[in-house]
């Protein structure tokens, strides 16, 4: 049989093209959202280390005029609530009139950064954990650590992230 007397071979339809370009795209928004091998314990150990060296407040009440990243006014924080700088990674509350607390805006189930405050909690939109911004500590799962606190520094009515 010659080449010339064989049927002319039809590639893949637009659509198939088409359906399998969006797939290949989801599964990579997918996978970055984590996989279940098991690569982010160093990270929550990490996180862990992070809040380990400074407790809760984190030096939020020392007067210190040095340094740091200017975040806010402290009339800018709710009592009661707290207020995320996206830009920095960091959520900073005012559980008690006088008293601020900063934390860590990523995710410790699978790392994801965090904007969505809704009162006193930051929920984590890629897998619905919830933390409380007024101690870092886990509301809902699945994550199982507690938020890295953050160092801060409030001089007069000035917060800053050390």
């Amino acid at each position: 049989m010659s080449r010339e007397s064989l049927p002319p071979v039809a590639g893949p339809a637009r659509r198939t093209v088409i359906a399998a370009v969006g797939a290949a795209g989801l599964a990579v928004a997918l996978t970055a959202c984590g996989s279940d091998d098991g690569s982010s314990d160093s990270s929550n150990t990490q996180a862990g280390a992070n809040a380990s060296g400074g407790e809760s407040g984190a030096g939020g009440n020392a007067s210190s005029g040095s340094g740091g990243t200017a975040l806010a006014k402290t009339s800018d924080i709710p009592e009661g609530g707290g207020k995320v700088f996206s830009e920095h990674q960091v959520v900073v509350s005012q559980p008690k009139a006088g008293e601020f607390e900063a934390f860590t805006t990523i995710c410790t189930h699978r790392q994801c950064p965090m904007t969505d405050l809704q009162d006193d909690i930051l929920v984590c939109a890629c897998h619905g954990s919830r933390f409380s911004v007024t101690d870092g500590s886990v509301k809902h799962g699945p994550a199982l650590e507690p938020l890295g606190a953050k160092k801060i520094t409030v001089d007069g009515d000035s917060i800053t992230l050390a």
